[in-house]
């Protein structure tokens, strides 16, 4: 019997029972269908190495029992990164809304006026903190070009503000980030 319907027949012959055990060990059951996906992706793989008859179904609970383990590792990880987002987020100032909701407004408006080249540039400066030799990483451009690029989008926006404006959007283009 070839690899492939050796894995079709213990699919079939196997489904339902791993879904079952991956249902009993996680809270949703989208998680247990990732985890029965996970575990017949890793037999697909390792077809040749699976055992045929009764051995193919421990051999399969021994993969989902692992792939399950990992599932509960990331599931922990999760929940740590999120209480400390949660945390991070606690802590920061809150800003007023009446003064900031117009002003981003005013500037999303103004980026959508020019290129998207501009555009991205000035976002990754601005909002993503990043340095010339950065974005050109980003971009897949030579620093001197991200450079000049960068000038210029500055000019291009610098041009669409009112001469009253042109002092304080510079710092509200910082604000977005």
């Amino acid at each position: 019997m070839d690899h492939e319907q050796h894995f079709r027949d213990v699919y079939e012959a196997m489904f339902e029972s791993l879904l079952a055990y991956a249902l009993r060990r996680v809270d949703q059951p989208d998680d247990a269908a990732d985890v029965v996906s996970e575990t017949f992706l890793i037999a697909w793989r390792r077809a040749r190495e699976m055992p045929d008859g009764d051995e193919a179904k421990l051999w399969l609970y021994g993969v989902a029992r692992r792939v399950l383990a990992n599932h509960h590792r990331g599931g922990v990880r999760r929940e740590r990164l999120g209480e400390r987002l949660r945390h991070l987020l606690r802590a920061a100032p809150a800003a007023d809304p009446s003064v900031v909701v117009p002003v981003r407004v005013s500037v999303r408006s103004m980026l959508t006026r020019l290129a998207e080249p501009d555009r991205e540039v000035l976002m990754l400066t601005f909002w993503e903190g990043l340095e010339p030799r950065e974005i050109a990483v980003v971009l897949g451009i030579s620093p001197a070009v991200a450079r000049t690029r960068l000038s210029r989008a500055r000019a291009r926006f610098r041009e669409l503000l009112e001469p009253s404006e042109r002092v304080s959007a510079a710092y509200n283009l910082e604000d977005e980030r």
